[in-house]
């Protein structure tokens, strides 16, 4: 593996963090107070990515996308992790798992999504099945030609602007000797469809602006055009694209975490106290010191897990080891953060307890750190028989 990045993508790097610093940063005080992303600022986000030819980055050049990279690809997230994510969704990474459109959802859903004509959004959480997928209630059952969903899914970013959403739901169970399994199927559904209604979820203290939402589905007919993959293929669907979103948790904490550092060690290396500056405290130089430590290790095992993936290497213990490290890590740095500041750091004036407070999800979602703890010792134990 070579450590350094290419002439390439280091202007990459450059580019999306001047984006970040010039397109969101100066909104970001305004989505905090209000809790809204203004529709000026959105679309004036989107048309501006779409210009600097990053929107949908993460899709192949075939289909319209830019051909990044996985390592590339985090490259990116990293440095959209310094922004307000509320703002940066803007920047529009539609769902990889896209790429599994087949025939007319090509015309309907992927390549809109990848021109920034439709956005997406991906449900599969529910108030009862979090972390255990097979434990979803909302299920699909056969009328004629048809399927007929009923169910709940809470907790989905991204489905206040979507135009369509892509739902796993259940649409059949298998008896097994230890309980019975249900099979899962993705399905696609338009915004407005008959019996399909998105409403407002939960006020959140992390990520404001970011809105999750209640998906309700009562009799919601679909056609099988509307299956993604294959029937009792969900997990097939899943495991292809969507283990690898792991990353970007990963990298976006990194990115968060950088821009954390980078306010205490600027406020280190200026506060006084006591007729010095206060980095020159052993309590505060030494903290400084385990900070970055932690943050150039998460980059590196996030950075290293993505090259895996472009490799073609078996990468799902190093992404649970990436997503783990680095959120956990986050929650570490915000806290140290604030602490060398004293009491400034918890003032609206600076963006550090709106990170502390952000920094708290992302050892939840897209799997929580007991899940990833889990995936990286069954990676482990299962070639040896346990």
């Amino acid at each position: 593996m070579h450590f350094g990045l290419t002439e390439e993508q280091e202007m990459i790097v450059s580019t999306v963090r001047s984006f970040v610093e010039n397109e969101i940063y100066p909104h970001e005080n305004e989505v905090e107070r209000t809790g809204e992303v203004p529709l000026a600022v959105a679309e004036a986000i989107k048309a501006k990515t779409l210009e600097l030819g990053f929107y949908a980055c993460n899709f192949p050049e075939e289909v319209g996308g830019a051909g990044l990279s996985h390592l590339e690809f985090a490259l990116v997230e990293r440095e959209l992790g310094r922004g307000s994510m509320a703002l940066t969704h803007f920047f529009g990474r539609p769902q990889n798992i896209l790429m599994a459109c087949k025939g007319e959802q090509r015309e309907r859903y992927l390549l809109p999504a990848v021109r920034g004509e439709r956005m997406d959004a991906l449900a599969m959480t529910e108030p009862d099945a979090g972390s255990d997928v097979r434990g979803m209630k909302t299920f699909a059952r056969r009328d004629g030609g048809d399927w007929v969903i009923n169910g709940t899914k809470h907790f989905i970013s991204g489905a206040d602007h979507a135009d369509f959403v892509i739902v796993f739901v259940a649409t059949g169970e298998d008896q097994t000797p230890k309980a019975p399994k249900k099979r899962i199927t993705c399905f696609l559904v338009d915004r407005g469809t008959p019996g399909f209604t998105i409403r407002h979820g939960y006020n959140s203290v992390s990520h404001r602006g970011y809105k999750n939402m209640i998906l309700e589905f009562d009799d919601c007919r679909l056609p099988d055009a509307q299956v993604l993959g294959e029937v009792d293929g969900g997990f097939d669907v899943m495991n292809e694209w969507l283990y690898a979103t792991r990353i970007t948790v990963a990298t976006m904490s990194v990115g968060r975490a950088r821009r954390v550092f980078d306010h205490a060690l600027s406020y280190s290396a200026e506060r006084k106290q006591f007729g010095q500056q206060i980095g020159k405290f052993q309590g505060i130089s030494f903290q400084l010191a385990d900070m970055i430590t932690e943050i150039d290790a998460a980059d590196w095992l996030t950075l290293a897990s993505a090259w895996r993936l472009d490799q073609g290497l078996p990468a799902n213990r190093e992404i649970a080891s990436a997503k783990l490290y680095a959120s956990e890590m986050l929650a570490r740095i915000t806290d140290a953060a604030i602490q060398i500041h004293g009491g400034m750091g918890l003032m609206d004036d600076l963006p550090l307890a709106r990170f502390w407070r952000d920094a708290r999800v992302e050892r939840i979602w897209d799997g929580t750190s007991e899940i990833q703890r889990h995936i990286i010792s069954r990676e482990m134990l299962r070639p040896l028989g346990a």
